[in-house]
């Protein structure tokens, strides 16, 4: 059974060496990229929340420019043909711990590599028909959404076309009452202001009427004399004529 080395696997590749980082935790992040196309890996690279997200990225980059600059490939016809993480020089170093002893402490390190190949056939007329069909639903779900928008903006517009309507309808309905209730304050006024003419009329009478008793007052005979002591002119005349009158 014949054994293919890692260093005879066809493609471009690209190595990161002594990266401080332990294999076991690179391999959790390259099992999820390994034998997806660079565009596939690179989002879920970019969606992955763990360290060696963004190194194996990084090394994913390099391999895919290694092979268009190199090798003369199309990036959107390369996929991830192989990907693993071999373990490095381990730095020992130790911490004093009780009684005496030591605790060792073991920094480890690894070797991160890619390698990217051109899709056959089969996977490229795949990978084209899913790319097409994902770009009509795309166009489907951005007209769709265009659509949503307008419908949104139009209902906006009628919803403040109702509401300036209710508004001035409000409005005209408070000029109609106040004009209503002006209509009826006018008439209590006109009747106030004749009252009140009426009035400033008898107080003007009354105030005639006062200096007239005044004046009568003053020209009026003394206490005692009264108007029945005064002579007649009848009697007057008889007195003169010797005559006696009879009342």
């Amino acid at each position: 059974m014949s054994v293919t080395h890692t260093n005879e696997r066809p493609g471009t590749r690209a190595v990161l060496r002594h990266y401080h980082m332990s294999a076991s935790k690179a391999r959790l992040v390259l099992d999820l990229v390994r034998g997806k196309d660079v565009a596939s890996a690179l989002e879920i690279l970019a969606g992955t929340p763990r360290e060696a997200a963004s190194v194996v990225a990084k090394v994913l980059a390099s391999a895919v420019a290694n092979a268009v600059n190199n090798d003369g490939q199309v990036q959107e016809e390369l996929y991830i043909a192989s990907a693993f993480a071999d373990e490095g020089a381990t730095a020992k170093r130790f911490r004093p711990r009780a009684r005496g002893r030591a605790g060792r402490i073991r920094k480890r390190s690894c070797h991160v590599t890619i390698i990217v190949a051109r899709m056959g056939e089969p996977e490229l007329a795949r990978l084209r028909a899913a790319r097409s069909t994902d770009g009509a639903s795309r166009s489907r779900r951005v007209a769709g959404s265009r659509r949503r928008a307008d419908q949104q903006s139009h209902a906006h517009k009628r919803e403040v076309a109702r509401e300036e309507a209710a508004a001035e309808e409000a409005a005209a309905e408070e000029a109609a009452v106040e004009e209503a209730e002006a209509e009826e304050r006018a008439p209590a006024e006109d009747e106030a202001s004749s009252d009140a003419t009426d009035a400033a009329a008898i107080d003007a009478t009354d105030a005639d009427a006062t200096e007239a008793d005044a004046e009568a007052a003053a020209t009026s005979p003394e206490d005692g004399d009264t108007p029945d002591d005064k002579p007649t002119p009848a009697a007057q005349a008889a007195d003169e004529s010797g005559e006696e009158t009879t009342d």
